[in-house]
């Protein structure tokens, strides 16, 4: 059996939705399920939600406070009053697991279990109880039955080395005496290893007249009986003695403590231990309750390469036929969501959840396939963003990160991704963000920057005649096209008004200093130097002049410099458009009229409105529906 289905209503970020529908409705893998998402999204009050409901195996205790009602904002008080109901419907039952709970299951046409916990306030008090049952009522569960829904948890930050020492209830007893190997109590190795090792301490502590010279011990026990004399009664004398506790096996297994047996191991290794040990609780034979772990930060303490070790691992495990367990995982690591097969992640995001299974996105069963050859650590950020910026090259890359710094929209500072899909696999990667039910809306910006690819023909031969009207057309037909493709919210295109981006800019007001980009960069990629000295800088700059003062000459246009730039120089020469767009983002940013460049950008200028545009959307933390299209 598995947790099948998580409901809530009106418990922390999660409110009501209309006509008494929850808040969350959310749907779990049998297997591996990751939750992702930025700070206070909403995967701990989910994690929390179900361990209020089932309970640990570590009992924990988790009280109600008032902080775990849902208040929304600017609410009246009557909208303050109402109740939180957290349920869990159970499902995957074989007939050993179903008879535990025949008093509570349901039939449709499997067998299911819901467990619900409803709580309410009442002068000052909170008052809560857990039921199951098919109907709305339901019944208390057994003690046998609760029993067997605990789920393991694993806290964030966890003190691994801690949970794992001596201690009255230690975590390391309660696992070892739930395995097999300590379920028969009388005659146990361990006792009688116990009882012989307290015959030779008890031996090393024993009380001898001072006068034996030949007894190799301790007077330690002689000299507290001795003080104990002084303080106890002559009806009630009181003696000591030291020993391993040992009345019983679990008194035993509280003072034993699991280590690893390399020197000087550190928090990441500890932790791996810790999770080792709890998986012997799921992997109990013959055990018919929930094999259900759940795990806040999963990554603690782990560098990147463990990460991804350890998430292979649970990944296997948890579609392992011979006994595979449920796995409901949070994480803030890129790592973990690009290693993960994306139907087994969840997104959190502003209190809403999203499944990024095939039956909940637009993807295809072949983007899936894609993406996760594709999908990696650099590209998973778009996962935690706010707003992501998805374009085709390493060119865009670098500079649309600079531009949105100099007009005051930088990306980091507003949660915002640049994903480089490295080709014109956008439908792949903006599918990620589409659902397939049209009532859900995932409030993420997405923007997509492309170039139109529409050769301006007038200019392939060398007398080159002006751009036509029939290119202005063929531009408005290319861009109207991939607005088709790729729109669809949150994912809004923006298409180059012309050719490329190298073509669009050397076009726009900034061609002379992306020209001396392009002159910069030819020399860096045919020299073994690192940089420029100052003095190819000056060289190029007067080359900039020079060749200007020549196309003036010519009475060349601006489309005419434009090709030259872009057809003639860059393609033809074969330039890197990477290291001119790196040599441009640091023009831009290095000049002394900055505040010039950004009016350029935001208001003289209009041949980069689209570059302005994508990073004012992606920028904006949330969507007007109405500015993108439904479909």
């Amino acid at each position: 059996m598995f947790l099948s289905e998580l409901k809530i209503w009106n418990f922390r970020k999660f409110g009501e939705g209309d006509n008494n529908n929850p808040g969350l409705n959310l749907s779990f893998n049998s297997g591996l399920n990751l939750l992702v998402g930025e700070n206070d999204s909403g995967k701990t009050a989910i994690i929390d939600a179900i361990k209020i409901v089932l309970f640990t195996q570590s009992y924990e205790y988790h009280r109600l406070e008032d902080e775990d009602f849902f208040i929304p904002d600017n609410a009246a008080e009557e909208a303050r009053k109402k109740d939180l109901k957290i349920e869990c419907i159970f499902r995957g039952f074989t007939a050993k697991e179903a008879k535990n709970f025949l008093e509570w299951l349901g039939f449709e046409p499997h067998y299911y279990l819901k467990v619900f916990l409803e709580a309410r306030r009442e002068n000052g008090r909170i008052y809560g109880d857990v039921r199951a049952g098919p109907d709305e009522q339901g019944t208390a569960l057994d003690a046998k039955a609760r029993d067997l829904l605990r789920t393991v948890y694993l806290r964030p930050l966890r003190d691994a080395e801690g949970e794992l020492n001596p201690r009255r209830k230690s975590r390391l007893s309660q696992i070892l005496s739930s395995h097999k190997d300590f379920s028969k109590e009388e005659d146990h190795p361990l006792k009688k290893a116990v009882n012989a090792a307290n015959e030779q301490i008890q031996k090393f502590f024993e009380e001898t007249d001072e006068t034996d010279d030949k007894k190799e011990g301790t007077e330690v026990v002689c000299q507290i009986n001795n003080q104990l004399s002084h303080f106890s009664s002559v009806k009630n004398p009181l003696r000591s003695r030291i020993s391993i506790e040992g009345k019983n096996l679990r008194a035993i297994l509280e003072q034993l403590s699991l280590s690893l047996s390399n020197n000087k191991v550190g928090l990441g290794s500890n932790n791996l231990l810790f999770i080792a040990a709890e998986f012997l609780l799921l992997k109990r034979e013959d055990y018919a309750g929930l094999k259900l772990t759940l795990i806040e930060e999963i990554e603690a303490h782990l560098h990147p390469q463990a990460q991804l070790r350890l998430i292979e691992y649970l990944q296997n495990e948890s579609v392992n036929d011979s006994g595979g367990v449920q796995l409901i995982l949070t994480s803030h690591s890129p790592n973990l969501a690009s290693k993960v097969n994306l139907q087994n992640l969840i997104i959190c995001k502003d209190g809403y959840v999203f499944n990024m299974g095939y039956e909940y996105t637009k993807l295809y069963k072949g983007d899936y396939l894609f993406l996760e050859r594709f999908l990696d650590v650099t590209k998973a950020n778009l996962f935690f963003a706010d707003g992501v910026i998805l374009v085709e090259g390493d060119a865009e890359n670098l500079l649309i990160p600079a531009i949105a710094e100099i007009i005051d929209k930088p990306l980091t500072k507003h949660g915002a991704s640049i994903v480089n899909v490295g080709s014109t696999a956008f439908l792949r990667y903006s599918r990620i963000f589409q659902r397939k039910n049209p009532h859900e809306f995932m409030n993420i910006p997405v923007a997509v920057i492309t170039d139109s690819d529409e050769k301006p023909d007038e200019y392939y031969s060398n007398e080159g005649k002006d751009v036509t009207e029939e290119y202005s057309k063929r531009i408005q037909k290319s861009i109207q096209t991939k607005n088709e493709i790729y729109d669809g919210k949150p994912v809004k295109t923006f298409v180059s008004p012309d050719w490329t981006l190298e073509y669009v800019i050397a076009l726009s007001g900034f061609r002379k200093k992306f020209y001396k980009a392009v002159l910069q960069a030819e020399k860096i990629q045919n020299s073994d130097e690192i940089g420029l000295t100052q003095d190819k800088k000056e060289k190029i700059s007067e080359q900039v002049k020079t060749d200007f003062d020549k196309w003036k000459e010519q009475n060349l246009s601006n489309e005419k410099i434009a090709f030259e730039i872009y057809n003639n120089i860059i393609l033809k020469k074969q330039i890197s458009k990477t290291i001119i767009a790196q040599c441009f983002a640091k023009i831009l940013n290095e000049s002394t009229r900055r505040e010039e460049i950004k009016e350029k950008l935001l208001k003289r200028d209009s041949k980069l409105n689209y570059i302005i545009n994508s990073i004012k959307y992606a920028t904006s933390g949330h969507i007007k529906k109405s500015e993108v299209s439904d479909d």
